[in-house]
């Protein structure tokens, strides 16, 4: 599936616009960890002072100094010869403006952002407020689910988003084994951590104000995400927690009549006895079982045709920063979990 291969020794020189945020921050560790990958260059919004990665994070002191600068798109030009791949960790709207600029130069880029997940450009207007600028770039985007994707990532790669990553890998194994019922209408509900709304400070999203509550009922920008990619609808609920890191979540479907126990495993262990980022557990998981790691833990239960998984994520990791260091990863030929165990920037 690479497209270009690359060794410990010949190292790809990368770039993290956004690297002040959560999960930027999080790739500027992997990165500098990743053997394959050289973190050459990590920029922050335009307004900011330039100051090392350590002063943001204290914890990197001594691992991780790059200094993280303010960017501007003249600095497109200066980088054109001196970086291969680009993770973008920015906003919907800043990201799409950018990407154009940094696959003009042959530079690769990782797209964190919605701006380039969505196929259709009329639903973006509706689901994430703005007209998108870019429409020709909604078909040359790969959408980087790993695990479910076959075929070699381009130039320009859109990673998957958090609430989409937990429920597709939940829902997908059934889908295309065909055991879900021709007209179930899969029920979501998904509970994440405060990280998942970023950096800033906000009241609703300080975490002495976050009880448990519901939000976005029908028009959160996940949910034409989580159809495109099941190829149904679905009703998608999504929570905020009281707690830093995670997403829980939880699907309902109905199965075929018929449909046994032993076809549900199956479906679930073809789909990812191979696949090491994602780990079917005996037990219903908790957010704990993954915080600071990039793997998805699957569980499930059955009774007659009503089928419950549950599915677990770290949202800055492999909802985020390790999705597209996996899919960076597997694009450049490196080992495909290289630097995915850097320790979490919270």
């Amino acid at each position: 599936m690479s497209t270009q291969s690359t060794s410990p020794g010949s190292k790809l020189r990368s770039a993290v616009l956004g690297a002040a945020g959560y999960s930027g921050a999080e790739l500027a560790v992997m990165l500098a960890r990743n053997p394959y990958f050289e973190l050459s260059y990590a920029f922050a919004s335009a307004g900011r002072t330039a100051e090392p990665f350590s002063n943001l994070y204290p914890r990197y002191q001594g691992v991780v100094d790059v200094v993280v600068q303010p960017w501007t798109d003249d600095l497109v030009e200066e980088l054109a010869s001196k970086l291969d791949v680009a993770f973008l960790a920015l906003p919907h709207e800043v990201s799409e403006a950018v990407t154009p600029l940094l696959l003009a130069k042959g530079i690769a880029v990782f797209d964190l952002s919605g701006a380039f997940r969505l196929k259709d450009p009329a639903l973006y207007p509706k689901y994430y407020g703005y007209e998108h600028q870019h429409p020709e770039l909604l078909d040359q985007a790969v959408y980087s689910l790993m695990e479910w994707l076959d075929k070699p990532l381009p130039q320009l790669v859109s990673v998957p988003g958090c609430y989409p990553t937990a429920c597709s890998l939940a829902l997908l194994p059934l889908l295309k084994a065909g055991l879900v019922a021709d007209g179930c209408i899969p029920v979501i509900n998904a509970t994440s951590g405060v990280s998942g709304a970023g950096r800033k400070a906000a009241l609703s999203t300080s975490f002495c104000e976050v009880g448990l509550n519901a939000y976005g009922f029908f028009k959160h920008r996940h949910r034409p995400e989580i159809e495109q990619n099941l190829g149904r609808k679905v009703v998608f609920t999504p929570h905020l927690g009281n707690f830093k890191r995670g997403i829980l979540a939880t699907s309902v479907v109905t199965l075929k009549s018929g449909v046994t126990a032993e076809q549900v495993a199956s479906a679930f262990q073809q789909a990812y006895a191979a696949k090491p980022l994602v780990r079917l557990v005996k037990h219903s998981p908790n957010v704990a079982d993954v915080a600071g790691t990039p793997f998805c833990d699957i569980y499930w239960q059955q009774d007659g045709e009503q089928l419950v998984i549950v599915s677990c994520i770290d949202n800055l990791l492999k909802g985020a920063a390790a999705q597209a260091m996996q899919a960076a990863n597997i694009k450049f030929g490196a080992a495909e979990t290289a630097g995915l165990f850097a320790g979490a920037a919270e």
